[in-house]
């Protein structure tokens, strides 16, 4: 697996900078995880697994995409098995967004445009007892918008200099994982992880601009054995050290000379969790860890996980657990840096502690010859302390602040799945949402957040593959914007809420035996969001506004793609 993903945490365009063809699998864990995985999990954690050069056969697949829109993407992936036990493979991926789109006539590009270079060279030793991964990756991304021409709606603008937003990128990482299984048998082994990143960011907004490079470097040794069948042990220690290097302005004054500043972080840990599994019926977790940060001081972790299946048709999951996060204000939220607000960065940030809370049942229900599957889950977090973007109190300024109050979220979901006949598979999804924070003395829900999201998505494949269908219907739940400033006239801005909307998603593929062609459409209802650039006829004035995106901007967007797979 990537034990380099945890390195894109930082980044705002993180599973951008990851090209779908490069993915084996995602897996997803929801609340508190494994305290093996490190203290920052609140309410869940996501890891990349990238295609692997140990792979039984060798191969070689290409991937090329097109759009209606002009936007272009090429990727190629392929093995080759050295020896035995030495075998690498190379990664490489190419998007280019050519054109620009200004269909809602405000004079500023719907979408950015993107050209991005990514390639990554990975290798593995499987060996008897040793085994040992390694991967190197670069990356080179321009990203560009902003206003493309003095008019609105057909309407003159004030002329003088367009509104320019560029953000370059240059990342460079590398990791390795080894492995020595003293015994097979009771899976008793030790492990470590080294990592390391270097990502240079350098983005511009008007005349404002924020310039970080930042380096990451992890460690971890862990060790794990199952002393019975019912018993297993793991421990370890870990060391994670970051460094921001940080040159910015805030303001569109050209004659403001800009501020410079250096966050520099280092947390080693150590940690350790059993496990009991009574015939996989029962499966209690408990672990602990403890992290001293230089920057925090000393702080515990504690996270504890049942998994009870009573029989084949039902189990149940409990969890809790504790969790901490450093933040880093202008390197996650720099695109607020897009708007005419004033930047309000209280000194003495804490970091952020929350407890996370949650319950799950799954079912797997005989019926009709078919299983029908149910999902269902609820997860609690409740902040003790927390990073609060308050874009309410003064409507022409954000203000980053320390939470003074309650912050907490309530999230249910439910999933169902039924396979109805051989080829045809529907699944519905539903979570509703509730978000609450103390913005100015005042507990609001969180603006931007939207209340359910729902999707109902169909598959039909023929006999003998042949042919597949996807069609997925997405429910957007509406929610509330951020406090609006008044206008001339005495009207508000922008409207206090935002409106539910749908998508309509579809692709159809063609499998043949070396390759496959695929045609679909992404937001088919073509829903946009009406005038999402708040002031856009005067994005020098503190009037301006292009961070109040709830929904899409772009209409529809049709494509074709053809996979060659060797």
């Amino acid at each position: 697996s990537s034990a380099a993903s945890d390195v894109y945490k930082r980044q705002p365009f993180s599973l951008g900078y990851v090209p779908g063809p490069w993915m084996q699998s995602i897996q997803v864990s929801k609340g508190s995880s494994s305290v093996k995985n490190g203290y920052e999990s609140i309410t869940g954690q996501i890891n990349i697994e990238f295609k692997k050069p140990q792979v039984p056969e060798n191969h070689l697949y290409l991937n090329v995409f097109a759009n209606h829109k002009e936007r272009y993407e090429g990727n190629i992936d392929g093995n080759v098995h050295i020896n035995k036990r030495l075998s690498t493979s190379i990664l490489a991926h190419y998007e280019n967004e050519t054109k620009t789109h200004d269909d809602n006539g405000d004079g500023f590009l719907d979408m950015p445009r993107v050209e991005q270079y990514n390639l990554q060279n990975r290798w593995a030793w499987m060996g008897d007892h040793y085994v040992f991964q390694a991967a190197i990756k670069a990356l080179k991304e321009d990203r560009s918008s902003g206003q493309s021409t003095h008019s609105h709606s057909g309407a003159a603008m004030p002329e003088g200099e367009l509104y320019s937003i560029g953000l370059k990128t240059k990342r460079y990482e590398a990791f390795t994982k080894n492995a020595y299984i003293f015994n097979k048998e009771k899976s008793t082994n030790v492990a470590l992880i080294l990592s390391g990143s270097i990502h240079q960011l350098d983005a511009l907004y008007g005349h404002k601009f924020y310039n970080v490079n930042q380096k990451n470097l992890y460690a971890s040794l862990m060790f794990e054995s199952n002393i019975t069948k019912e018993h297993n042990i793991s421990t370890g220690l870990s060391l994670n050290h970051d460094y921001y290097d940080q040159d910015y302005r805030l303001t569109n004054n050209l004659e403001e000379e800009g501020m410079e500043s250096k966050e520099k972080e280092t947390v080693p840990g150590a940690y350790v969790q059993y496990t009991f599994n009574w015939n996989d019926k029962l499966v209690l977790m408990g672990g602990i860890r403890a992290d001293h940060s230089s920057e925090y001081g000393f702080f515990v972790t504690p996270r504890a996980h049942i998994k009870y299946n009573p029989n084949d048709i039902i189990n149940f999951r409990f969890s809790v657990g504790k969790g901490y996060r450093t933040n880093h204000v202008l390197a996650e939220n720099n695109f607020l840096l897009a708007s005419g607000r004033k930047v309000v960065i209280d000194k003495h940030l804490k970091q952020e502690e929350a407890w996370n809370y949650g319950t799950s049942v799954a079912t797997y229900i005989p019926l009709f010859g078919h299983t029908l599957n149910i999902n269902a889950e609820y997860y609690y977090t409740r902040f003790q302390n927390q990073l609060v973007v308050d874009l309410d109190s003064d409507p022409r300024q954000v203000h980053f602040a320390n939470l003074d109050g309650k912050s907490y979220s309530h999230t249910f979901q439910v999933e169902v799945n039924y396979p109805f006949f051989r080829g045809f598979n529907l699944m519905g999804a539903y979570r509703l949402t509730d978000v609450q924070t103390t913005f100015n003395q005042v507990l609001r829900k969180k603006p931007l957040t939207g209340r359910y999201k729902a999707l109902l998505t169909a598959t039909y494949k023929t006999p003998l593959d042949k042919w597949q269908f996807d069609v997925t219907l997405q429910f957007n739940g509406g929610g509330r914007m951020p406090t609006p400033y008044l206008l001339e006239d005495g009207t508000p801005a922008w409207e206090a809420n935002y409106h539910s909307y749908r998508q309509l998603s579809a692709q159809v593929s063609r499998f043949f035996k070396h390759w496959s062609v695929y045609i679909g459409g992404e937001n088919m209802t073509n829903f946009k969001q009406k005038n999402p650039i708040i002031g856009a006829e005067h994005p020098w004035s503190d009037r301006f506004d292009s961070t109040m995106i709830w929904g899409p901007v772009h209409g529809s967007i049709y494509y074709i793609g053809v996979r060659v797979n060797i």
